[in-house]
């Protein structure tokens, strides 16, 4: 039996090239083409609302500064190679873009968003070449498959469906756990896991270098630093690290990262912030890579509470979250009543912050959530820490999250819908699809 640590490493903690929720239609959109063994025609994309947003206005790699999903997928249709998963768009040559702009120009794509039709994760990728058809479904998360179709008959599905992934049973027992058994995971540990983690921390500090040149939220950082307005400073460092790759990231730089629950920048704020944070405070080095690993059992945690996509910033409240709970973990390993104060503090901050999509404007989100996670830890660590009083704040992280997560489900319903109309309207005003 996969423990729970290797399965969230497994499919929440991967390497991906561009955000994951274009590069998710490209993945379906490949996988469905593959089926066809002839070249796409038709191409249609239904996918939930979150993916909707998420895709609006992030550029996609390789593809000449455009943005959205339509494009994203229409580059997987023609590259058809599903076996890359979300590294695939590292594959595109100058004639697959020409032929994907031809395929969008002919009038045979479209993108569809099932708005409130669905709940959660999905993205349902169907295309048409001269002979066949064939169809592609993800579910629940980003490389999970449900279901695959060619001309109208099932090829693979999903052993419990598309409502319950089987790829990701390992939530059900994630979301049942306690903290402090979610923190226990960590022991498990192995060499070869310590080696993955390690990898992602240089795949998102090359991420990094790159966000300089993006002249971006991150380069503003540096220019009041410059001047004289925020002092160069461990928060300071931590904040332009991370800035500069979410920079870099929506920009359409072609580099991939490492995420955390399935997020490009989630997983940039869940590794980088404790590992500059670590190497500031001389933490060893072998620790640091522990306490990454609890962030992104921590950012799994939290999304059995909020679900995949949320209506509320993910690299803010999850990833948040995450790396306040890792810089704790750091300090005083696993002591629940400091990191209970650490989650709290987040929680206390930063809840409703919503998600207005992927864009380049996350980066200044990633800035407020590592300045909070940072703050958030040490405050905890002196024993300061919101309690059961204010706000949503419960008397346990677990209840916390659940009230986090009523807020989100039940109080901000509506966040989504109206989000997307200002999207549909910009588009429309623009004259973009």
């Amino acid at each position: 039996m996969v423990s729970i640590l290797k399965a969230v490493l497994a499919n929440e903690v991967y390497p991906a090239l561009g955000c994951t929720e274009p590069i998710s239609c490209a993945y379906a959109a490949a996988t469905a083409a593959a089926q066809l063994a002839e070249p796409v025609e038709r191409l249609t994309v239904k996918v939930d609302a979150g993916t909707y947003k998420n895709g609006a206005a992030v550029v996609v790699p390789h593809s000449n500064g455009a943005k959205g999903n339509l494009i994203a997928a229409t580059l997987g249709a023609v590259l058809s190679r599903p076996e890359a998963k979300l590294l695939l768009l590292q594959d595109v040559t100058l004639e697959i873009l020409e032929r994907s702009q031809t395929l969008i120009k002919s009038g045979m794509c479209g993108i569809e968003c099932l708005n409130e039709t669905v709940d959660g994760f999905h993205v349902d990728a169907f295309v048409q070449g001269a002979r066949h058809q064939a169809r592609c479904v993800l579910s629940g998360g980003h490389l999970n498959i449900a279901r695959i179709e060619r001309d109208g008959q099932i090829v693979f599905q999903s052993a419990c469906g598309v409502a319950e992934p089987d790829g990701l049973g390992y939530r059900r027992d994630l979301q049942r756990m306690s903290l402090d058994e979610v923190l226990a995971l960590v022991e498990g540990l192995d060499a070869e896991d310590r080696d993955y983690l390690r990898r992602g921390v240089e795949m998102n500090l090359a991420m990094s270098e790159w966000g300089v040149e993006v002249r971006g939220a991150a380069h503003q950082l540096r220019r009041m630093q410059r001047e004289g307005f925020l002092a160069d400073d461990m928060f300071f460092r931590a904040k332009m690290r991370v800035a500069s790759a979410v920079d870099a990231r929506m920009a359409g730089r072609n580099q991939a990262v490492m995420t955390s629950g399935g997020s490009g920048n989630q997983g940039v704020v869940a590794i980088l912030t404790p590992y500059t944070v670590g190497r500031e405070m001389g933490v060893d080095s072998e620790r640091i890579l522990e306490s990454i690993a609890v962030a992104h059992l921590i950012n799994a945690y939290i999304k059995c509470f909020l679900g995949e996509i949320s209506v509320i910033c993910g690299c803010a409240m999850a990833a948040g979250i995450a790396s306040a709970t890792g810089i704790v973990y750091q300090q005083v390993g696993v002591d629940i009543d400091r990191i209970t104060l650490s989650v709290n503090n987040v929680i206390g901050d930063l809840s409703g912050l919503i998600c207005d999509g992927a864009k380049p404007g996350c980066a200044m989100k990633a800035i407020t959530a590592v300045d909070t996670a940072i703050r958030s830890a040490l405050m905890a660590l002196k024993g300061f820490g919101l309690s059961a009083d204010d706000g949503i704040v419960g008397q346990t992280v677990e209840e916390s999250l659940r009230n986090l997560g009523r807020i989100t489900l039940e109080g901000m319903f509506r966040v989504d819908p109206t989000m997307l109309t200002i999207l549909q309207n910009k588009a429309a005003g623009s004259g973009k699809a």
